[in-house]
């Protein structure tokens, strides 16, 4: 059976891992991977993610199953986390799930159920995973223009015009914040444009957030996705906590339905525990113990956002750290980055360029040229000013 199998393509993103793992240069970068890293290189656990760890250890009492859903105070969190203070928040259902990558799953898989017929759009370029994911579930995937590679902003004009031709059987993907790869995020009255479009056609709305607080800060970062859940009848939600609570190999997600009634929303909350039963069954338990224990806790709450805040301000400073470090060897080409938000930038970089970066400086980048503003460290900012200078005169 599996000698039939073709050789299965390396992953553009976890492979270069690999490679830089078995790099001896003493200044290699990891520019690839998507974590935070600290100055010292690493990506720590938060402290409120560890006084939380100690208090689900001190009282748990067993390791049964948490049931299809997952933690139901988990879910309601989420919820009051992403839709507090909006008419969403009472018209909506949550299901716990593997990452925010499960999430995406399950909704496709949903949506496949709800309508075979689907077409689900894409920003042009998007997450590596959106393509793969949707296809797998076997909807049709269709990429809209976001990206103008000379300004490397987001080109609302040339979006909103693609997007009105999208109708009641197409799904627009949004990323919530801090996009990925490019770093370009649309604008609050884009969020409005897109969710006039959305009533007025009847496509459906997709917001995948996966770095909540990372851009603008934490309630700036979620306004977009709360004008539009709020004005929408309809419209699903993935979400993170990998980045904001630092809980990368915990696997903590959750996908979100939002309906016009709470009882539609919970029908299709019902789908979707069907849809995981015949997958992964039931989401692990730890890091969404660990999320529900500080959301449900004001004095972790409080110790999380001022961590997530710091984080936030650290990328800020090292965009406007590395752009100062380019100018400053005389250079204004990539002045774009420090108005890019989040963890990304896509450079601009040709594919031969990023293969010098890794061959002649150890820095390890994707193909694309997206590198992970979030995996610096402030000693080296000049370093790879003079790195990003060199390759591209």
């Amino acid at each position: 059976m599996f000698k039939q199998l073709t050789q299965a393509q390396l992953d553009p993103i976890l492979s270069l891992s690999i490679a830089y793992r078995a790099d001896d240069r003493e200044d290699k970068m990891d520019l690839g991977i998507g974590v935070y890293k600290n100055s010292q290189g690493e990506t720590p656990i938060m402290q409120a993610v560890q006084q939380a760890q100690q208090q689900v250890l001190a009282t748990q009492t067993t390791k049964s199953y948490v049931g299809l859903a997952g933690s139901e105070v988990f879910n309601q969190s989420m919820m009051d986390l992403l839709l507090g203070g909006t008419s969403a928040h009472s018209r909506a259902a949550a299901v716990q799930t593997p990452g925010a990558s499960g999430a995406l799953r399950m909704l496709a898989d949903l949506m496949r159920l709800a309508q075979p017929d689907t077409t689900v759009w894409l920003t042009n370029p998007s997450y590596v995973n959106h393509k793969p994911v949707m296809e797998a579930a076997g909807l049709t995937v269709k990429y809209y223009p976001y990206f103008d590679h000379a300004t490397k902003q987001v080109n609302s004009d040339a979006m909103l015009a693609e997007l009105a031709k999208a109708g009641p059987k197409d799904v627009v993907l949004l990323h919530g914040c801090c996009h990925n790869p490019t770093g370009a995020d649309i604008s609050f009255t884009d969020w409005q444009a897109v969710t006039a479009l959305a009533n007025n056609n009847g496509f459906l709305p997709f917001v995948d957030i996966a770095y909540l607080g990372f851009g603008d800060g934490l309630e700036q970062d979620g306004a977009g996705l709360k004008y539009m859940a709020d004005n929408v009848e309809e419209m699903i939600v993935a979400a993170s906590c990998s980045k904001n609570f630092g809980l990368y190999r915990e696997r903590t997600g959750a996908a979100i339905v939002i309906s016009d009634s709470l009882p539609e929303a919970q029908k299709a909350k019902g789908r979707i525990l069907q849809l995981a039963r015949a997958s992964y069954t039931m989401p692990p338990d730890h890091g969404a113990a660990l999320v529900a224990t500080i959301l449900t806790d004001d004095a972790l709450t409080a110790t999380w956002k001022q961590e997530l805040d710091q984080m936030h301000k650290r990328l800020l400073s090292l965009r406007s750290g590395l752009t100062k470090a380019v100018r400053a060897q005389g250079s204004d080409a990539f002045n774009f980055i420090e108005q890019h938000k989040g963890m990304f930038s896509v450079t601009g970089l040709s594919s031969e360029q990023i293969e010098r970066l890794r061959a002649e400086y150890g820095i390890y980048a994707v193909g694309d040229g997206r590198i992970n503003i979030a995996g610096l460290q402030e000693q080296q900012l000049d370093y790879l000013a003079n790195a990003l200078i060199t390759v591209t005169k």
